[in-house]
């Protein structure tokens, strides 16, 4: 819906949790306005998302399950609130990328709806790596697990943030890259991540000084893996997509995963 008044803060929340989760939200605007309060609010959904994941694995440890059911089920749970399409991304990125093609051809590969052998291995292995420091963590304390599950789905939803920042372009014209490419200012973006990286370190000093530094250095080491791979998709596709942004998103998540792991 295209409206000529000025977004409030409640249509980007809309737009951040209609276009990020499968959540029962009316996006009741869909233009550059109501994109720009979406993508800066992207962590929020991250938060929300994260804690259901946290939830889910929780209730499984004090049923009785153990770390491993917990970490999967806890992984799980940000696959069913987008319906996929984050991991879908994924791998249509990584078949894009592997196909070492020129940009208009890999573009149409990542466009097909099937999946090719990049986008196997590298979903295989994105997910095992989720997990297996998920079932670490659970396994230290449920404490730990449940933290991590949301940090890192906050530290996923900020690299979206900063992906759509000014000075980034879309890739094609239309879809989901096209609405949101280039709409965050790039000092709003700066922002969003120093809040999200103050939150987690004093979530994480609850684990001590330690925990506390290692929970704040998730965030940006997280969202420099995202960026990394932001720069080479801008340099072999000439721009974002939808797909893009997915892989952007499972490659923070698993970034921040992997250094919450170290030291336990």
């Amino acid at each position: 819906m295209l409206t000529s008044s000025s977004p409030s803060p409640l249509d980007g929340l809309r737009f951040a949790f209609g276009t990020l989760t499968v959540l029962p939200v009316r996006v009741r605007r869909w233009d550059r306005g109501a994109a720009h309060g979406g993508m800066l609010a992207a962590p929020a959904a991250g938060l929300v998302v994260g804690a259901a994941a946290a939830c889910l694995g929780l209730l499984l440890l004090a049923l009785g399950a153990g770390p491993l059911l917990a970490a999967v089920a806890s992984a799980a749970v940000p696959a069913a609130l987008t319906r996929g399409l984050h991991l879908d991304g994924l791998a249509d990125t990584a078949d894009g990328l592997g196909s070492g093609k020129p940009a208009e051809d890999a573009l149409r590969i990542m466009k097909q709806s099937d999946i090719g052998p990049f986008g196997v291995i590298t979903l295989v292995l994105t997910l095992l790596a989720q997990v297996a420091v998920l079932a670490q963590l659970y396994g230290d304390s449920w404490a730990r697990g449940a933290a991590a599950a949301v940090t890192s789905a906050v530290a996923a939803r900020l690299a979206l943030t900063l992906a759509a920042r000014t000075g980034v372009p879309a890739a094609r014209p239309e879809g989901l890259g096209a609405a949101v490419a280039g709409v965050v200012p790039v000092r709003g973006a700066l922002a969003a991540a120093a809040v999200c990286t103050l939150a987690a370190a004093a979530g994480g000093a609850f684990f001590g000084l330690y925990g506390a530094v290692r929970a704040a250095l998730a965030m940006p080491l997280a969202v420099a893996a995202a960026e990394l791979l932001l720069r080479h998709c801008l340099r072999r596709f000439g721009g974002v997509t939808g797909d893009v942004f997915g892989a952007l998103e499972e490659t923070a998540a698993t970034a921040a995963l992997v250094v919450l792991a170290f030291g336990h």
